[in-house]
């Protein structure tokens, strides 16, 4: 550690010191409790139909645009795709589970998690059609970071979409990332060049984040058809 003494003498600026660091562990798969909806690490035997039946409600296949995978066009397919791609720990995938009726509803992942150094992105966001106009697209991001800074302590929350990708651009800023910035030409999929926008939430903003989350997602902020009093407001800063 250099004092700041050292950094004078030094003549340049360097980064803070981060005093008795320790690495994070791995997120488990063990199942994320809420009172909307519960995640579940995906099995095969229990999911696989749920999700395709779930996915096949976007009759347009709109939600599978900025993917780099599917659509799928039956459920074998698919099945074949989650066993190849989803059962792993990196990416960790998730499915939604409606905690009122069982119903899966969705899924995500944590990926690119780097416990040395306190970083963990989520992606491979897939809310169907059944979680619109529900609060359990919002306490299902809001328990993912929960598990990253309160369980783990995790320092960084990341979030990368294409950069055309309106909606998921709009969401990340709902939810609480800010914006960093514009990686041109960062990869390609499907035949498309994609320009990827950066968003993270660091642990310092966790606090404001979390209190903000809690009152919104507080069943009395909730009328008796579900519909929101108020507002989920997140201050962006930064």
């Amino acid at each position: 550690m250099i004092s700041e003494s050292q950094k004078n003498q030094l003549g340049q600026s360097i980064g803070l010191d981060i005093d008795h660091w320790q690495a994070c562990h791995l997120p488990s798969k063990a199942v994320i409790q809420g009172h909307y909806c519960r995640l579940e690490s995906v099995d095969i035997n229990n999911h696989a139909q749920g999700l395709f039946t779930a996915f096949a409600e976007d009759s347009n296949n709109h939600n599978w645009t900025y993917l780099p995978y599917g659509p799928f066009e039956d459920l074998a397919s698919f099945t074949d795709w989650l066993e190849q791609a989803c059962l792993g720990d990196d990416p960790l995938f998730y499915v939604v589970i409606n905690q009122s009726n069982d119903a899966i509803v969705g899924m995500a992942s944590y990926l690119r998690i780097t416990p040395a150094v306190g970083v963990i992105e989520v992606g491979h966001i897939h809310f169907s059609p059944k979680m619109q106009k529900t609060p359990i697209a919002t306490e299902a991001m809001y328990l993912m970071m929960a598990r990253v800074f309160d369980e783990l302590g995790y320092r960084r929350y990341e979030w990368k979409c294409d950069t055309l990708n309106a909606l998921s651009k709009k969401a990340a800023e709902r939810f609480g990332f800010i914006y960093e910035g514009l990686f041109r030409q960062a990869t390609m999929y499907k035949g498309r060049n994609r320009d990827t926008a950066w968003y993270a939430i660091i642990d310092k903003d966790w606090p404001r984040i979390k209190n903000a989350y809690q009152t919104w997602l507080n069943p009395n902020n909730f009328d008796e058809n579900g519909k929101q009093k108020t507002r989920l407001n997140i201050e962006l800063s930064g």
